[in-house]
């Protein structure tokens, strides 16, 4: 073999490699080709290996269909009451129809981008900023609304609109900063002084409740006293009538004459005469009487006398 006939067998070899090679195409997963033939769309390659016509067939994009995040600057926007906040949005969506998004629009993150931008002008405008700083929600849910329907014949869903911040002017934060503080001090005296209300209340409630307990302890205490001190009085004046009877009964049974009367109230003058109050002592009419029959106690009988 000539060394022409070897260049040539080399370079059929190598022509026909390179034309094996584009020939067979691996698509990663989750990934979509786009295929055009002789410069139209000709079909979609799913994952996997898949075989095309070299030199008329090319692959003219790479669609990633997994779901893509994208954080948006933050974009300036007038309030209804026209004050200007700045708001950053973040937008999580996911390429479903990959020939739509080739063919429908040029550049479908920036189309994106710019109907968010839009969208969130039109709708946080027709909102005072209370209602934005508090509505993000309802915001959210506009966007999305908007985003998906506009974005369905881009071949792109919008699954969910996040905003990130809101944040108004630096005068108007100090403003609202200022008023918080305010609203925060006037609660915390509202509710200092509800306490207070409620410990003087419980205060008064609990010596209320502790007077009449000690009202009601020293009327008990006094009815008990009253009726101890009555039944005292009444087991010693049935003690002293016992004893007045038993006396009486003795005195009776034991017959006495004149003479020991005589006696017994002789020893009982003193007695009489032991209070502080009697200065004076008057000796009764009967002392004379009485003095008589205690004389006759050391007079001996006749008949001792005639022994």
């Amino acid at each position: 073999m000539s060394v022409e006939q070897l260049v040539v067998a080399i370079v059929v070899v190598a022509a026909v490699g390179f034309g094996v090679a584009r020939t067979i195409r691996i698509i990663p997963q989750a990934t979509a080709a786009i295929i055009e033939r002789l410069g139209r769309y000709h079909r979609t390659l799913t994952p996997g290996l898949n075989l095309v016509v070299p030199f008329i067939d090319r692959i003219k994009d790479l669609i990633d269909l997994r779901e893509q995040v994208v954080s948006f600057p933050p974009q300036p926007v007038i309030t209804s009451d026209n004050l200007v906040v700045s708001i950053d949005t973040v937008i999580y969506f996911q390429v479903t129809n990959p020939k739509a998004a080739t063919y429908e629009i040029a550049n479908f993150l920036t189309g994106v981008e710019q109907l968010t931008v839009t969208t969130l002008r039109n709708v946080v405008g027709g909102m005072d900023l209370e209602r934005t700083l508090t509505s993000r929600e309802d915001i959210n849910t506009a966007l999305r609304g908007v985003l998906d329907e506009a974005t369905g014949k881009w071949g792109i869903r919008v699954n969910r609109v996040e905003l990130k911040a809101i944040d108004p002017p630096a005068s108007i934060q100090d403003s609202m900063e200022k008023q918080m503080r305010a609203d925060r001090d006037k609660r915390a005296a509202v509710l200092t002084a509800e306490g207070q209300r409620q410990a003087a209340i419980l205060a008064a409630e609990g010596e209320k409740q502790a007077s009449v307990l000690r009202a009601r302890g020293e009327a008990e205490a006094a009815v008990l006293r009253a009726q101890a001190e009555a039944e005292a009085q009444a087991m010693r004046a049935k003690g002293q009538a016992d004893a007045i009877g038993m006396v009486f009964k003795a005195i009776h049974e034991g017959n006495p004459d004149q003479h020991l009367l005589a006696y017994q109230y002789l020893q009982t003058l003193p007695e009489i005469a032991k209070g502080d109050a009697n200065k004076i002592w008057i000796v009764p009419s009967e002392m004379g009487k009485v003095l008589e029959n205690l004389g006759g106690l050391f007079t001996p009988p006749k008949d001792q006398d005639t022994r």
